[in-house]
């Protein structure tokens, strides 16, 4: 093998191994037993137990007043649900996603004819695109900078309660 190919292989190594450091950090500290989400006051919490752990500001759906009811209302869900999945190659910066809907939710959105919509998560920011924060711009899902969702996605099992208020 050439120098210049050794060199070019070392390089590339090198920026791999970048690439990975900062996206999937660890988390060693008291489990995250619950999160909490306050939709008024555009705040989520990582709870353990009764202590907050980490609390966040946050963007919501583009319609955030009242439960979610249907497909494309823009409304972020109020009730308790629980993070079903992770998506680490999320079209947003890693994602957590919320059991939206539920059978309430389901039997509602029938009630008026329409689909309850789903996939809700607990996002970063956009992949390719500039960063937003300060204006509630989803879909009906609770965003934070990717720094955050980053930490979040380290901290959070799934499986953990999530419970979403007014």
């Amino acid at each position: 093998m050439t120098l210049s190919r050794r060199l070019l292989l070392l390089g590339i190594a090198v920026g791999l191994s970048g690439c990975g450091s900062s996206r999937f950090r660890s988390y060693d500290g008291p489990e995250v037993t619950r999160i909490v989400v306050f939709k008024d006051e555009l705040r989520m919490y990582l709870m353990h137990r009764d202590t907050v752990l980490r609390g966040f500001d946050i963007d919501l759906g583009f319609a955030p007043v009242g439960p979610k009811q249907v497909e494309g209302d823009g409304k972020t869900p109020e009730g308790r649900y629980r993070i079903d999945r992770r998506n680490p190659n999320s079209s947003f910066h890693l994602s957590l996603g919320i059991s939206y809907p539920n059978t309430a939710d389901v039997a509602r959105a029938r009630a008026l004819g329409q689909s309850p919509g789903g996939d809700i998560f607990i996002h970063g920011q956009p992949n390719l695109t500039r960063p937003r924060t300060g204006e509630n711009w989803t879909a009906g899902c609770i965003a934070v900078t990717n720094r955050e969702m980053e930490d979040i996605y380290a901290m959070v099992k799934n499986d953990t309660p999530i419970d979403i208020y007014p």
